[in-house]
């Protein structure tokens, strides 16, 4: 009888072990997940586009965790995703054969500073690979200057629709696409520029 009451205890305690250790796991899992967000929500407070940043980087919080050059890596492949995405619309947007000749031109121009746009954020996370070692603050410096052209680029690109003589609604599609690639690499900036700081 003594044999048997010991043995339910023993099970008991194991099971109450089981069940402590369990929510003391899933605790830390809720408590790193929520610091993980706040991390977001901070680093995309200091942003020109805090909404944007935090809705298109909070889904992300678990891999960037509290990492700055995380944070700063994933912003310029996520950049890098929008910014290609609107060059593919912009490319297919330039073959139409409804464009009157100054919007043709313009919308040429816009695909090439685009085009441009894509390989300087590419040479950026090339770059953000091989950023540790002595040369980290020159390479960062690199990666700013690249990701500083983009942004211009996307600028340039604007600037060809802003005669009156462009049509409004090309001008307003192209405007819409090449906003979405403007605010997400200026988010990509603020957080290149951070991370940059990380190491002064």
């Amino acid at each position: 009888m003594a044999s048997s009451y010991f043995s339910i205890a023993a099970i008991l305690i194991r099971i109450l072990f089981a069940t402590h250790l369990n929510f003391c796991i899933a605790s830390r899992k809720i408590l790193s997940s929520e610091t993980d967000t706040e991390f977001i929500k901070t680093s995309c407070g200091a942003t020109s586009y805090p909404d944007l940043c935090f809705t298109t980087f909070s889904s992300y919080a678990s891999e960037i965790q509290a990492s700055p050059k995380i944070l700063a890596s994933k912003s310029l492949s996520l950049t890098l995703n929008t910014t290609l995405s609107a060059s593919k619309f912009l490319t297919e947007l330039s073959k139409s054969q409804d464009l009157e000749p100054r919007e043709a031109a313009a919308l040429q121009d816009c695909v090439e500073e685009i085009s441009d746009s894509v390989d300087e954020l590419k040479r950026s996370i090339g770059e953000m690979d091989e950023i540790e070692g002595k040369s980290f603050a020159f390479r960062m410096s690199d990666i700013e200057t690249w990701v500083s052209a983009a942004l211009t680029d996307q600028d340039t690109c604007m600037d060809g629709f802003s005669e009156n003589a462009t049509d409004g609604d090309v001008k307003a599609t192209v405007r819409s696409q090449i906003e979405k690639v403007a605010h997400m690499t200026s988010i990509a900036l603020a957080f290149v520029n951070r991370y940059a700081g990380t190491k002064n």
